[in-house]
C-alpha cells in the first residue's frame, strides 16, 4: 500500500523524489552516494523546493525528525532534521543502512569516528577532524564507516538538514563514554516528529 499521503507536501516535492529516485537506481553504495550528494546540492540551491513549515520550528528539548517520505518502490526514506542552538547528538551509527546528510540551513559539525577495538558492547574510537557543513554542502556516510556526532554548534541560529536513509531508520546505537576511552553500546528508538 502506498503511504506517501501520510507525508507532508511541500513546493518541488516530486522534483526532489525524482532525483532521490534516479540515484538509488543505482547498484552500487558508493556510486548511490555520489548522485544523492550532487542530488541534494541541487535540491538546496534550487528555489523551486521548499521544505515544508513545520521543519522550520525546532524543538526546544530535542533536534527534530520529521519524516518527508518514504519511497513505496525503492525502500528509501527522506527525513528533515531541525537542530536549535546547540542541539546535537550522542555518539551513534545508522544501523547498517547507508545514509546522505545534506545541510539546507545554517552549518553543522560532523565528527566522525574510527572503531578501533570492539570488546563484545564495548568499543573503543579514535574521532577524526571535525567537519564543518555550511549550507549547501552534502556528505554520506556508509557503512562500515558510520560512527559519528552531529551538532549545531550556533547560539542563537536554526540549522536544517535532509537525510536520505537506505531505508527506514527506526533505531539506532548510541555509544556512552564509560572509562579508559571505552564506550558502551545502547540501542535507541527513533521517534518522528509531527510534520
Amino acid at each position: 500500500m502506498d503511504t506517501t499521503c501520510t507525508f507532508p507536501t511541500f513546493h518541488g516535492r516530486d522534483r526532489l523524489i525524482a532525483a532521490v529516485d534516479h540515484a538509488v537506481e543505482q547498484n552500487d553504495p558508493h556510486r548511490i552516494s555520489q548522485m544523492l550528494q550532487l542530488a541534494l546540492k541541487q535540491a538546496i540551491a534550487d528555489s523551486t523546493i521548499e521544505l515544508p513549515a513545520c521543519v522550520h520550528q525546532p524543538v526546544e528539548d530535542h533536534y527534530a525528525r520529521r519524516e518527508l517520505y518514504r519511497s513505496p518502490e525503492h525502500g528509501y526514506s527522506i527525513v528533515a532534521m531541525s537542530w536549535g542552538p546547540g542541539q546535537g547528538t550522542p555518539l551513534h551509527d545508522h544501523s547498517g543502512l547507508w545514509c546522505v546528510e545534506g545541510v539546507w540551513l545554517g552549518q553543522l559539525e560532523i565528527t566522525q569516528y574510527e572503531l578501533l577495538e570492539r570488546d563484545g558492547d564495548r568499543f573503543r574510537f579514535r574521532p577524526q577532524p571535525c567537519v564543518i557543513g555550511d549550507c549547501g554542502s552534502a556528505g554520506s556516510l556508509i557503512p562500515p564507516h558510520e560512527y559519528h556526532t552531529i551538532r549545531n554548534a550556533s547560539e542563537d541560529q536554526l540549522a536544517i538538514s535532509v537525510h536520505v536513509y537506505q531505508g527506514e531508520m527506526v533505531r539506532s546505537s548510541i555509544f556512552e563514554p564509560t572509562t579508559n576511552g571505552w564506550y558502551e553500546r545502547r540501542t535507541k528508538e527513533l521517534e518522528v516528529d509531527a510534520a
